[in-house]
């Protein structure tokens, strides 16, 4: 008796917690997960309890709160200065859930989706599972992880319908400069290709700013953007997070969704529009925090003779190389674990450009960091 499908056969887990690792080391510093380790903000959390003992515990609005769409909208228009319509918002149960139903929204069996590598791990496996087929475009730390339009080019096929952009970037830690993105722009309008924004790090850009996508000129109907309330509020565990998109897009994702699970915790809905009014101080208390840890991390990676390094520019994510080791990412990580007790994420995890790299995650408190890089140093290769 056969119990699993197909087409489950060739996708790979996505990055998972090593919890053995937590069990055989006490001293270890988890650097792997890219969990936030604030807790939510007391005043989202109160907001929460107190509209849930207000009867905020049902079924919610199939497309989503309509208080928490308009505090979207109004958020947006604030802060990037475009008007998006009601219709044009889909809250979703995270982005992560978000991406798969956009996915399975947009694929025929056999459409190509181009992901610029290294990619956030579940790309792949997302697009297998609603019958598309991920092409990778290589970026490289040489190259300051930029966008090259020859090499996007030449992945286009007549099957291409898609171009993921994850910006900031998860693992590389790379934000895209608004060259970059006219780059992306022209040639999305030339071959009549779909943009997926996959925007959740909007508050963590260190150097530069952050422009999303969709505000760039001719892009109007062509950009699908996903953005979550999980890294920007400190609120992973609550699983909310919202697509803007055309609205006879979003009318398919309701379809869909309503098959899956219906609509996102009312509870966690009502807690982001808490989040929303407190943003920009949010952002002062926790995200300024993480600034801090990444140069840190990224003084302490480019002192050590056997790491190369482009420094990040967002994120909480650094994506140095060890090549010069001679092991490669796994290899690497295990040495790590075993002599300096500490847990990163090996590079190829992120598609093929990630080999040679490993990702280190800044989601713990300064004084781990530096035990962790101490040891890191000391480490004999």
């Amino acid at each position: 008796m056969k119990l699993i499908a197909d087409r489950y056969e060739n996708i790979k887990a996505g990055l998972m917690l090593d919890s053995d690792a937590v069990n055989r080391y006490g001293d270890l510093v988890d650097l792997s997960i890219g969990d936030t380790d604030f807790t939510t903000d007391e005043r989202i959390i109160d907001a929460a309890m107190r509209d849930a003992r207000a009867g905020h515990t049902r079924y919610g609005f199939p497309q989503g709160d309509p208080e928490l769409i308009d505090a979207i909208r109004t958020a947006w228009r604030e802060d990037f200065g475009q008007e998006i319509p009601h219709d044009n918002v889909f809250i979703t149960a995270s982005s992560c859930l978000g991406m798969a139903e956009v996915l399975m929204t947009m694929l025929n069996p056999g459409d190509e989706v181009i992901v610029l590598g290294p990619y956030f791990a579940i790309y792949r496996e997302q697009i297998q599972l609603a019958g598309g087929v991920c092409v990778e475009v290589p970026s490289y730390e040489e190259e300051g992880y930029a966008l090259v339009k020859e090499r996007l080019l030449n992945a286009l096929s007549p099957r291409t319908r898609a171009v993921i952009l994850n910006n900031p970037c998860n693992p590389t830690g790379m934000a895209y400069s608004r060259a970059d993105l006219n780059v992306l722009s022209a040639v999305a309008q030339e071959r009549d290709l779909v943009l997926i924004a996959d925007e959740i790090y909007t508050k963590y850009v260190f150097e530069g700013e952050f422009i999303p996508l969709r505000t760039l000129p001719g892009l109007e109907g062509r950009v699908i953007t996903l953005n979550s309330f999980s890294k920007n509020f400190m609120m992973t565990g609550w699983r909310v997070g919202c697509v803007i998109a055309p609205a006879a897009f979003c009318r398919a994702l309701q379809q869909l969704n309503g098959s899956m699970i219906y609509t996102a915790p009312s509870v966690s809905q009502r807690a982001a529009i808490e989040a929303l009014r407190l943003r920009e101080d949010v952002a002062r208390r926790y995200i300024t925090r993480y600034r801090d840890r990444l140069l840190y991390a990224a003084d302490r990676v480019e002192r050590i003779p056997w790491m190369t390094l482009s420094r990040p520019k967002g994120t909480f994510y650094l994506f140095p190389g060890i090549t010069k080791t001679g092991l490669d990412s796994a290899g690497f990580c295990k040495a790590a674990l075993e002599q300096a007790h500490v847990l990163m994420s090996p590079g190829s995890a992120f598609g093929k450009s990630g080999a040679g790299h490993v990702r280190i995650a800044v989601t713990q408190p300064m004084e781990k960091l530096q035990a962790a890089f101490d040891r890191l140093e000391a480490m004999r290769l």
